[in-house]
């Protein structure tokens, strides 16, 4: 059995935000419609669509970014409850999963759709598709031919007529480039029934794997087995008090017990727990009254654990948030990763009083308080850096590696300002030095004024490097940057802006 809920990354994007599925939006990567819901279709946005082209058709469209870390992370849900009923789940892909057909409940498996379809719509994911078939590819393929909230059941022994049916566009190629499809299309192939007509060995030279994998589907062969995951562990662990506590100090002693065990079952697991919640429950009430996440850079010790909780208890009795004894503390572990990933090297590890007292700081300021520059690609200096949560993985971090034309080559500049400072360029004569549509300089640079002060004469510069940013929407700009240094010694990275202003960006030391 196969759960398909369409449209995924646009419902994960929108859920995200706590906006309501029925508005039109789309997710974009490369300025590219990759995936659209069922309103924004309706205006005639088609995946594969530029940008423009889509909100022509569709001014209020919502527009998102491609985020695959959130797509899996909404589904997670999804899986959990659907492992509420039939346990032994195999994720797919965000928006996908697949699971061994319950035959057992009474009605037989339309039934066991229709329970799990019901559970899915209380959780908010109004069209889930499901199909039935005794192979993964195909029930995959049913679940797509299902209506909404409904099952499609492809009967034993039937796959094989059921697929030769199918266009040729039921094959999903797109994480090669999506050619095989088309290359299919204008080989006059309509149905997978034709693709299957064809010699083996001709499709597997010609189309690829992934083509000729599909090929072997619909000949009878190449089903690839269920492999399903295994329900996580319970790794939460808590202890009560009788009576209630109300000292930090001595909760904090009564709880090291706990904190061991939770390492250890962790241990047993062969994992390590990056990110943490702690919780503590007041007497006489089931509310959390203090919860709090806390994160580390490598992993969670035993004394790690007790640290947090004294300092989360320490403040809470202090800021009037715990006003009455704790009965109860609960360590619950929320990120936790392979033991492999986070071992020592050779030459030993971080120095762990510098990563006990930034995590301090971070608890008492809070998460986003504490923040570490991460490098990332872009054209201008303050692109190029991303800060993130100290002990949080970057992500959503625009690729380096990629060709950034217009961006300025290395050296990069050792001290990029906040906010850029206003600035003068003047070639011979006191006329401004602009920049033409075509990049070209307009007037040789002769003295400037990188900062409020006295003008310079230039000795050195190079450029320009010219960059358009978004000049088909009104809020683009078009702007040139240079390099130049002055008599003293000092370069500047300084900025051109049409009309005809001047900033100082960056300084060279």
């Amino acid at each position: 059995m196969v759960v398909w809920c369409p449209d995924w990354p646009v419902v994960a994007a929108l859920a995200d935000e706590g906006l309501p599925s029925h508005l039109p939006a789309a997710v974009f990567h490369a300025n590219l419609v990759q995936s659209g819901n069922a309103a924004a279709r309706s205006f005639g946005v088609r995946r594969g669509m530029r940008r423009r082209d889509a909100q022509s058709r569709c001014p209020e469209l919502k527009v998102y970014r491609a985020t695959p870390e959130r797509d899996s992370r909404t589904f997670e849900t999804v899986l959990a409850a659907v492992e509420e009923q039939h346990p032994g789940v195999a994720p797919l892909r965000p928006g996908l999963a697949a699971l061994r057909s319950p035959r057992r409940v009474r009605g037989g498996e339309t039934a066991a759709a229709a329970l799990l379809a019901e559970r899915l719509v209380e959780l908010g994911v109004w069209d889930p598709r499901l199909g039935v078939a005794d192979e993964l590819f195909t029930a995959e393929q049913a679940a797509r031919q299902a209506s909404s909230q409904d099952c499609r059941v492809i009967a034993p022994g039937e796959s094989v007529p059921f697929l030769r049916e199918l266009p040729v566009e039921s094959i999903d190629d797109a994480a090669d480039g999506g050619d095989a499809v088309s290359l299919l299309r204008r080989l006059g192939l309509r149905t997978l029934g034709e693709l299957a007509d064809l010699p083996a060995a001709a499709v597997r030279d010609r189309f690829g794997p992934r083509v000729a994998w599909v090929h072997r589907v619909v000949g009878g062969a190449g089903a690839v087995p269920l492999s399903t995951r295994t329900p996580p562990p319970e790794l939460a662990r808590h202890v009560d008090f009788e009576p209630p506590l109300d000292n930090a100090e001595t909760i904090t002693f009564s709880a090291r017990q706990t904190a061991d065990r939770v390492v250890a079952g962790l241990a047993a697991q062969q994992l390590v727990c990056t990110e943490v919640r702690i919780d503590a429950y007041v007497e006489g009430s089931d509310d959390v009254v203090s919860s709090r996440h806390w994160l580390h850079p490598r992993w969670f010790t035993a004394a790690d654990l007790v640290d947090r909780l004294h300092w989360q208890l320490q403040g809470g009795f202090k800021a009037g948030e715990v006003r009455a004894p704790v009965s109860r503390v609960l360590f619950t572990p929320v990120t936790v990763v392979p033991d492999a990933v986070h071992a020592d090297g050779l030459w030993g590890g971080t120095d762990e009083r510098v990563q006990r007292g930034i995590a301090r700081v971070q608890g008492m300021l809070g998460h986003e308080a504490v923040v570490q520059p991460v490098l990332q690609g872009g054209r201008a200096p303050r692109e190029r850096q991303a800060l993130v949560p100290w002990g949080e993985k970057p992500t959503g971090l625009r690729p380096a590696a990629h060709p950034w034309p217009g961006s300025i080559p290395p050296p990069a500049p050792s001290r990029v300002l906040a906010t850029p400072w206003p600035a003068e360029v003047v070639g011979t004569g006191g006329r401004p030095v602009s920049v033409d549509a075509r990049g070209a300089v307009l007037g040789e640079p002769a003295r400037f004024r990188p900062e409020p002060g006295d003008w310079m004469p230039v000795a050195a510069w190079a450029g320009p490097w010219p960059v358009e940013e978004l000049w088909w929407e009104p809020g683009g700009r078009r702007v040139a940057r240079f390099q130049v240094v002055g008599v003293d010694g000092r370069a500047w990275l300084m900025t051109w802006e049409s009309p005809g202003t001047w900033w100082t960006e960056a300084a060279y030391d």
